[in-house]
């Protein structure tokens, strides 16, 4: 039996709720590496999703309707910055995120972004491991821009513990 086919799309205001969802459900992978906190937190709220997509900075991947990934990012000067990357666990292993991920590139690509930056955790294997196997690299810390300092900083504010996390970057691929 085939898989179903996965489709892409700018969110629209339908699927704030379809976001929030998928947000948490990824989020309970991380009890099974000790980040119970995560597992344990609400979902972004309605209204600062419904800001993102309205600003078309949330893209989602379907299958059969309903939403089983998205991307939230923001635009800094000469580049996007990945705020959210979230794929239901039973859709993971089918690289919809590497897809999702290529789409913020082409969104890139058409703003004049040179680089995807995000933030994740280090040692977490979805997270650094798997962002590095994309192409992303690990920037240090005398690397980190005030963007990326000041993101870092609002973080420690809401109690992240920073020292397990890492940013890294990718130059955008070219158009295929």
């Amino acid at each position: 039996m085939q898989a179903p086919d996965i489709s892409y799309r700018t969110a629209v205001p339908d699927d704030v709720e379809s976001i929030r969802v998928v947000e948490y459900e990824a989020a309970q992978r991380f009890v099974s590496v000790g980040l119970t906190g995560i597992a344990a937190a609400r979902p972004m709220d309605a209204p600062f999703v419904l800001r993102k997509v309205r600003a078309s900075e949330v893209i989602v991947a379907q299958c059969e309707g309903a939403c089983v990934g998205f991307v939230m990012f923001a635009m800094l000067r000469t580049r996007i910055y990945v705020e959210a990357l979230d794929v239901l666990p039973q859709h993971a292993g089918r690289r919809i995120g590497a897809a999702l991920l290529d789409r913020v590139d082409a969104r890139a690509r058409e703003t004049g972004a040179t680089h995807v930056d995000l933030s994740t955790f280090r040692d977490v294997p979805w997270n650094a491991p798997y962002y590095g196997r994309l192409g992303f690299s690990v920037l240090e810390d005398d690397e980190l821009d005030a963007a990326l300092l000041r993101i870092r900083k609002l973080r420690i504010a809401r109690g992240v513990d920073e020292t397990r996390r890492v940013f890294m970057r990718r130059t955008v691929k070219p158009a295929a």
